[in-house]
């Protein structure tokens, strides 16, 4: 391959490259939702240990819908890094051809399912109070 050859491709390597960062934001969201569902998970498991620490029976409220929305988060950020992968796929394939058509689909799901969880999550902290 010579240089004009590169320059004549509708892919160019910084495309590639900002695709791939991209993803890497995408695979750091995954994991920034899987962590927040395991802490609501053990939320209540370290409330209790810091009771047996200081001595106390410190009560938490709970109606044992912490382990359901923790859950629901980890499986929300295995979710988006499988879409994550796949959107990803997606857009290398369009710039190798050289049909890019950006897409929001990944982004407004993620958006809607964040903004109905963080509802339900203020929702069951207003009751614990």
């Amino acid at each position: 391959m010579d240089e004009n050859t590169n320059h004549n491709s509708p892919f160019k390597p910084n495309d590639h490259l900002a695709n791939e960062r991209t993803y890497l934001a995408w695979i750091r969201t995954g994991i920034g939702i899987m962590a927040f569902g395991f802490v609501v998970v053990k939320f209540s498991l370290f409330v209790k240990q810091i009771g047996v620490v200081l001595g106390e029976k410190l009560r938490t409220p709970s109606h044992g819908y912490s382990a359901v929305i923790g859950i629901i988060l980890v499986a929300m950020g295995v979710l988006t890094i499988l879409f994550s992968f796949w959107q990803y796929r997606k857009t290398d394939q369009q710039l190798r051809k050289g049909t890019y058509q950006p897409s929001t689909v990944l982004t407004s799901i993620l958006t809607g399912v964040i903004l109905l969880i963080s509802i339900v999550l203020i929702v069951y902290l207003i009751q614990s109070v």
